[in-house]
């Protein structure tokens, strides 16, 4: 069973940027595919980006892509995502997710994971 949380979250004016954290236990955590959703109001959920905690490789939305950055800190079994250049329309709830996985494929539908951390809201003014 794996554990995640997340934090970060707030409220930031258009243009600035904010670190969401998603701590995850397990002891497989090197083996893990780690996934970034979110869902904004009335919205369907939106793959935001991946990334292999094994090999480091990721991979962004292109809605997102050039402003946002994940990165992992292995010994705190975290997966950071740094978001900067926020819009308004990036406010939602950001979620985590993790599973399993020994292969180099991006997972980027939420079905294609295992397990969900609670969310973190994201609030963006203009």
């Amino acid at each position: 069973q794996v554990h995640l949380v997340e934090s970060g979250g707030g409220l930031v004016q258009a243009g600035g940027s904010l670190r969401l954290s998603c701590a995850a236990s397990g002891r497989t955590f090197s083996t893990y595919a780690m996934g970034w959703f979110r869902q904004a109001p009335g919205k369907e959920h939106e793959f935001v980006g991946t990334i292999s905690v094994r090999s480091g490789r990721a991979y962004y939305a292109d809605s997102v892509k050039g402003r946002f950055t994940i990165s992992i800190n292995n010994a705190k079994n975290t997966v950071y995502l740094q978001m900067n250049s926020l819009k308004p329309e990036d406010t939602a709830v950001y979620c985590c997710a993790a599973r399993s996985d020994y292969s180099d494929f991006f997972r980027i539908e939420r079905s294609e994971y295992t397990y969900w951390g609670q969310g973190t809201q994201v609030t963006v003014s203009s």
